[in-house]
């Protein structure tokens, strides 16, 4: 079977991240965007729909797909790049955003559709993040039923960030009618706790993994921060702790990690369930190695097989 095609819907930004001197460094980020760049450079084909602006951010933007070799498949948008304020503390990023009016979500449910006609066979439609906050979730919604009717196999990583939401009951409402949408999903322990689920360890991943597999999902990932993650692909689990590594930040480790799943599942349809120790160990190691770098810098596949001979 020949590989399957990722197209991504979700935001691309600048993270405009603090300085001890008090500027702000502008970092090409994103979940999806990343996730995008991540699948691409473990060498799957990957399309990233959204449009980028015309900005010199967006340019930017624009360069770094094409250097990672995603498709950028829509056309430019005279609006500007989305801005997101980073504060990074020990180690870990928290975010202020700047959301209205921007380049990503300058789209139709129409335009996305025809755009997922036009790849020809069906692929992997991956989705989540800020695309989930009402009332962008009406339009991803549309893009996502639209997607299954076509055919397509839909990805969703959760990926919540309650301070963009007004009302928090309707986004937790608006990602779970997503997730029950998903045939893979990826989500964290903050994830969990912020969908007001509980609390979570990596030892009480399976009591997450049935939630998420009665709602039809039949691929979960959970991840544990640096305590680890767990895999369930067709009904084989496989659970790992996180390799040690110097950490220079977290930034983008959540993306490549499932940006090295997804690129394992659609280079290699068949047999997913058999490998699953081998898929979490080699999304394990790339979120690692991603880790040892400032902000998001997935490994390429040569980098990954490098990294494990040493």
């Amino acid at each position: 079977m020949s590989s399957l095609s990722i197209r991504v819907l979700g935001e691309s930004l600048m993270d405009c991240v603090a300085q001890p001197d008090g500027q702000l460094r502008p970092l090409m980020g994103g979940s999806p965007f990343n996730m995008a760049r991540a699948a691409a450079l473990r060498g799957a084909p990957v399309g990233y729909l959204n449009p980028l602006s015309t900005d010199h951010f967006g340019d930017q933007l624009a360069q770094l797909l094409q250097h990672d070799h995603v498709l950028a498949l829509s056309a430019r948008s005279a609006l500007p790049t989305s801005l997101a304020v980073v504060q990074i503390t020990n180690g870990q990023p928290s975010y202020g955003f700047y959301r209205e009016g921007v380049a990503d979500r300058d789209y139709t449910p129409d335009g996305m559709l025809a755009l997922l006609r036009s790849t020809g066979s069906p692929g992997v439609l991956h989705t989540g993040s800020l695309a989930l906050v009402p009332p962008e979730h009406e339009k991803v919604l549309a893009v996502v039923h639209g997607a299954r009717a076509l055919g397509w196999t839909i990805s969703v990583d959760v990926n919540l960030r309650p301070k963009l939401a007004s009302n928090m009951t309707l986004y937790r409402a608006a990602v779970l009618e997503l997730a029950s949408l998903a045939d893979w999903l990826k989500a964290s322990d903050e994830d969990w706790a912020t969908l007001g689920l509980g609390e979570l360890t990596l030892a009480q991943a399976d009591s997450a993994v049935r939630f998420f597999t009665a709602k039809g999902v039949k691929r979960v990932a959970l991840t544990f921060g640096a305590e680890g993650a767990c895999l369930s692909v067709d009904g084989q689990t496989a659970t790992q702790a996180a390799p040690r590594v110097q950490v220079i930040d977290t930034v983008g480790a959540g993306d490549t990690f499932w940006g090295n799943c997804l690129a394992d599942w659609a280079m290699d349809p068949v047999g997913a369930g058999q490998r699953v120790t081998q898929t979490l160990d080699n999304a394990m190691l790339a979120a690692a190695i991603n880790c040892s770098r400032a902000g998001c810098q997935p490994p390429t596949l040569a980098e990954l097989e490098q990294a494990r001979i040493k």
